[in-house]
C-alpha cells in the first residue's frame, strides 16, 4: 500500500509512546515511576462527573451544533470576559474534542501550503507535526534558558519574512512551564500586529501558574485581538483529559471556517462531556485550588531534588506542571560502554536500568534537556527523584 507524503511525514508522538511504554513495563509487574505523563493524576471533581450523568439520565445524547451547545458557548464566552478581559460573541467559539484538536482546526484554516510558521523552541511535540500537516513550513526559533525559554523581540523580529502567516505561542509552556508576563506580550504583540501575523496562543495550562499571573496576548489591543486564535479547554485545569473538550475563540471569519472544517471531520464534541464542561466552568472551583496548591508543592520540591544533582540545572518553572533540566553536564559519559550522546540517550538508560520514563528533550526541539512531569504524587516523585540521583552518581563514576 502506499501511503500519503502527508502521512510518511507524521512522526509518531514521543510523550504519548513513553507512557505506553511504561504502562506496559507496569503491566508486567514492574515498579516504574512515570514522569513522562501529561495529565493531573488528580480524578475529575465529583460534582462535574455528576453534571455528567444527570445529562445521560436527561437523554441529552444526540447531537449537538458543531461548533457546541449554546450553553457551553456562553460559558466559555463568560469565562473569557471574567478571566481575560476579552468579550466574545458566542458565535466566535468553536468547542472540539480536545484542545489538540482545536488546534488542529486552527492551523488547517490558517495556513496555507508555503505559508511559514514561527514556532519557538522547546516545543510541544503536536504543535511542530499539525504545522507540517497544514502545510506550512515551521520556523524554529531556538530560545535561551537565560531568558526563561521565552521568546524575545530580537528573535522575532529576525525569522520575520514577507512569508510569515502564523506564530504559535505558548503560555504557561509544554514542556519549560514558562509563563509569558504582560510585558514580554506587549512588545512581542506590537511587532505581530504591524506585520499582520496571526497568532495561535495556546494557553490550555491557564489555570496552573505557581508565580504571576496569565495574561492572553489577545487583551492587548482590538488590532491583536483580531489576529488571534486563543486555544484553551477544560483537560489541566479540572483534570478532565478523557472528556475531550477544548475551544477556541477567534476572529468570526477564522471561527466560521473552523467550524465548517469540523463539520466534515468529527462533527459536534461529546454531547454529556459538553453538559459536564459547563459546570466545571460554572461551578466551585475549590478543587482546582487544590490541585494548583499540590502541584505548587510537588514542583518545589523536585526543583530543589534536581538542582541538587550534579550536572543538573533547571530554572523554576512558573507554570503547567513540568520541570526541563539541563543535562549538558551527562553528554559525553559512558555507562556500561553506552555513551549518553544526547537527552534519547540518558532518558532510555533511566527507563532500563532504574525504571523511571521521562521524555528527552529533542522530542521538544532541545536535545540537551529532558522534561520530567510532577502529575504524579509526591511518594513517586520522591522515590524517583532518589533513583535517578542514585544512577546517575554511577555515570559520575564511570
Amino acid at each position: 500500500m502506499k501511503l500519503s507524503v502527508r502521512a510518511l511525514n507524521i512522526s509518531p508522538s514521543p510523550t504519548l509512546s513513553i507512557d505506553a511504554k511504561a504502562k506496559k513495563m507496569v503491566a508486567d509487574g514492574l515498579d516504574v515511576v512515570n514522569f513522562g505523563v501529561g495529565e493531573p493524576d488528580f480524578d475529575t471533581p465529583d460534582h462535574i462527573k455528576k453534571a455528567a450523568i444527570e445529562a445521560i439520565n436527561k437523554g441529552m445524547t444526540k447531537y449537538t451544533p458543531v461548533a457546541g451547545t449554546d450553553r457551553l458557548r456562553a460559558a466559555i464566552v463568560k469565562k473569557f470576559k471574567e478571566d481575560n478581559g476579552l468579550e466574545y460573541q458566542p458565535s466566535q467559539i468553536v468547542v472540539s474534542s480536545g484542545a489538540k484538536h482545536s488546534l488542529y482546526n486552527a492551523f488547517q484554516v490558517l495556513c496555507q501550503q508555503g505559508d511559514e510558521v514561527i514556532l519557538p523552541a522547546p516545543f510541544w511535540v503536536s504543535h511542530l507535526e499539525q504545522i507540517k500537516l497544514s502545510g506550512g513550513i515551521p520556523i524554529i526559533v531556538q530560545t535561551k534558558a537565560s531568558n526563561g525559554f521565552k521568546l524575545v523581540p530580537e528573535e522575532l523580529e529576525s525569522v520575520l519574512t514577507m512569508r510569515t502567516k502564523v506564530i504559535l505561542l505558548n503560555s504557561p509552556s509544554n514542556p519549560t512551564g514558562a509563563v509569558y508576563s504582560g510585558e514580554e506580550l506587549e512588545a512581542l504583540g506590537e511587532i505581530l500586529a504591524r506585520q499582520g501575523v496571526y497568532i495561535i496562543s495556546d494557553e490550555i495550562y491557564e489555570k496552573l501558574i505557581y508565580d504571576g499571573r496569565h495574561v492572553s496576548i489577545a487583551s492587548f489591543s482590538p488590532a491583536l485581538k483580531d489576529l488571534t486564535v486563543v486555544i484553551n479547554g477544560v483537560s489541566k485545569s479540572y483534570a478532565m483529559t478523557g472528556w475531550r473538550i477544548g475551544y477556541a475563540a477567534a476572529p468570526q471569519a477564522v471561527a466560521k471556517a473552523m467550524a465548517d472544517l469540523q463539520s466534515h471531520s468529527t462533527s459536534n464534541p461529546t454531547s454529556i462531556a459538553q453538559a459536564a464542561s459547563v459546570v466545571a466552568l460554572e461551578g466551585p472551583q475549590d478543587e482546582l485550588y487544590k490541585m494548583v496548591g499540590e502541584f505548587n508543592r510537588r514542583r518545589d520540591y523536585m526543583l530543589e531534588r534536581v538542582n541538587s544533582i550534579p550536572g543538573l540545572s533547571c530554572a523554576k518553572p512558573s507554570g503547567a506542571f513540568y520541570l526541563f533540566p539541563d543535562m549538558s553536564g551527562y553528554i559525553g559519559k559512558n555507562y556500561n560502554g553506552k555513551k549518553v550522546l544526547g537527552s534519547g540517550d540518558l532518558a532510555a538508560l533511566l527507563l532500563e536500568e532504574v525504571n523511571v520514563a521521562m521524555v528527552p528533550g529533542i522530542a521538544f526541539g532541545d536535545d540537551h534537556c529532558f522534561r520530567l512531569s510532577y502529575a504524579t504524587s509526591m511518594e513517586r516523585i520522591v522515590e524517583g527523584m532518589n533513583r535517578i540521583e542514585e544512577f546517575l552518581s554511577r555515570i559520575e563514576s564511570e
